[in-house]
């Protein structure tokens, strides 16, 4: 039988002031800083700057991306039973973001010990301790920053505002890594005299990524401390004062721990909706960079220029997120986001040799519909745990095991398959590219609109309880 008890801080109604959303919002601005170099640059950074193996570069992607899935299952189930003073969320979080301080660094550092006779074997296993820090550390902080939603605030509209206000800063993050990494690329610039290396990423790209991922950490952790000063948890639901939760017929519900979860409908339809939004975000993401440099042939600096656009797209729409979906609803909210996703497909599709303004303008489209995708699946993620904040975060967890694996599996196979290993892009891989680009936003949105049909059909909520 179900336990009749949940905290305390569910049964109440729950707002937030100005002040403290921002302090909440900006929680996950170290997480979104490196997830951002993670899926942008990683790829391009090991097989075009390191000079690694295209499938080797795969490799490390999905050890990432195995190992954070995982953590984020652990972390969810852990994070739910545990009891602390400071808040159970938080105390995760702060875990989280040390590990992330300590590992992320020398991923963007080549392997200290190696030197040019080291076999590239030898770097995977170089980079394998600090992926698995970095990887626990991200989970921690995020599914600890994702659990706070319903537990700090608890009407529908408050929970898309919440969401929308933690994208709005997301998309900020993304706007000072790629507004750094321009200042970075065009200083560079001005200091080679060589086109040819002012152009294409190599080993002289070192310093500059190096710097990079070390100007995040700054900033990011700068943004943790934030977080951690003006968010506010209920200490007394992490140490487990409980009292029922009532209906309007001041009837007790059940309360869903992990395993009854898996027995509801609603949570695999978020589960999957959640996964194809997550799939379309992060490949998208990781293969922007490798579609402009290896099929448009367009220097380098234009890794940092387009995700800016896009980014800045993404914040204009998450701005306008709230009232739009109050306006419409979440699901026709949704549905437009996917609409321009396929926009952008079918221009990258028809137009096989895009200009500099047909990149900027589909990446403005691309930008603006993950912005409202991911807010809104957030949104309903939010609204199907309700008051069941006791298991919110083995829901987000599991959720992110899912896509995170089906993201690391997707990479590795397209590095596997990719034309050479670190030799300039053949007429194969130029034309690879531009499927994948095609596949990953356009492929991922007709499943995902599909997913989004069915809630329509039947609506996301609990039932069997």
């Amino acid at each position: 039988m179900m336990e009749q008890f949940v905290p305390a801080a569910a049964a109440a109604g729950r707002s937030l002031s100005v002040c403290r959303r921002f302090c909440f919002s900006v929680g996950h601005f170290l997480n979104d800083l490196c997830a951002s170099m993670w899926f942008t640059y990683m790829l391009v950074y090991l097989y075009s700057v390191l000079g690694l193996k295209s499938s080797y570069a795969g490799v490390i992607l999905l050890m990432g991306q195995i190992e954070d899935g995982v953590f984020t299952l652990l972390v969810g189930y852990e994070s739910d039973r545990t009891s602390c003073s400071y808040g159970k969320r938080k105390t995760w979080h702060l875990m989280g973001t040390v590990c992330v301080v300590v590992g992320f660094p020398f991923l963007f550092n080549p392997c200290l010990a190696c030197n040019d006779n080291t076999p590239q074997w030898a770097q995977l296993v170089y980079f394998t301790p600090f992926i698995i820090i970095f990887s626990f550390g991200w989970a921690a902080i995020q599914i600890s920053h994702l659990s706070l939603i319903p537990e700090l605030v608890s009407s529908e509209r408050d929970k898309v505002e919440l969401t929308a206000y933690r994208y709005a800063c997301t998309n900020v993050a993304n706007i000072t890594l790629y507004a750094v990494a321009w200042l970075l690329f065009h200083f560079q610039s001005e200091d080679i005299m060589d086109p040819s290396v002012a152009d294409n990423l190599g080993p002289v790209d070192i310093p500059l990524f190096r710097t990079l991922a070390l100007v995040m950490l700054g900033i990011g952790s700068v943004f943790s401390l934030i977080f951690h000063i003006g968010t506010k948890e209920d200490v007394s639901a992490s140490n487990g004062d409980t009292q029922p939760i009532t209906s309007s017929s001041s009837q007790p519900r059940p309360v869903l721990q992990w395993k009854h979860w898996l027995k509801e409908p609603s949570y695999y339809q978020m589960a999957f909706l959640y996964m194809f939004t997550r799939l379309i975000m992060n490949l998208s993401q990781t293969y922007i960079s490798v579609y402009l440099i290896n099929s448009l042939m367009l220097p380098k600096n234009f890794i940092a220029i387009i995700p800016l656009v896009m980014y800045v797209s993404g914040f204009v729409c998450s701005l306008v997120m709230k009232p739009v979906s109050k306006l419409i609803g979440i699901i026709i909210t949704y549905s437009f986001g996917l609409l321009l996703v396929l926009g952008f497909a079918i221009w990258v599709f028809v137009d096989k040799s895009m200009g500099v303004k047909s990149v900027i303008g589909a990446a403005v489209m691309l930008g603006a519909g993950v912005a409202i995708i991911m807010v809104m699946s957030l949104s309903m993620t939010a609204s199907l745990i309700g008051e069941q904040t006791q298991s919110g975060a083995f829901v987000y967890g599991s959720m992110s095991l899912i896509d995170k694996v089906v993201n690391g599996v997707g990479i590795f196979l397209i590095q596997s398959i990719r034309p050479g290993s670190t030799e300039a892009c053949s007429l194969d891989c130029v034309w690879l590219y531009r499927v994948v680009m095609v596949t990953v936003t356009g492929g991922m949105a007709v499943p995902a609109g599909l997913l989004l049909i069915s809630a329509v059909i039947w609506p996301v909520r609990i039932r069997k309880s």
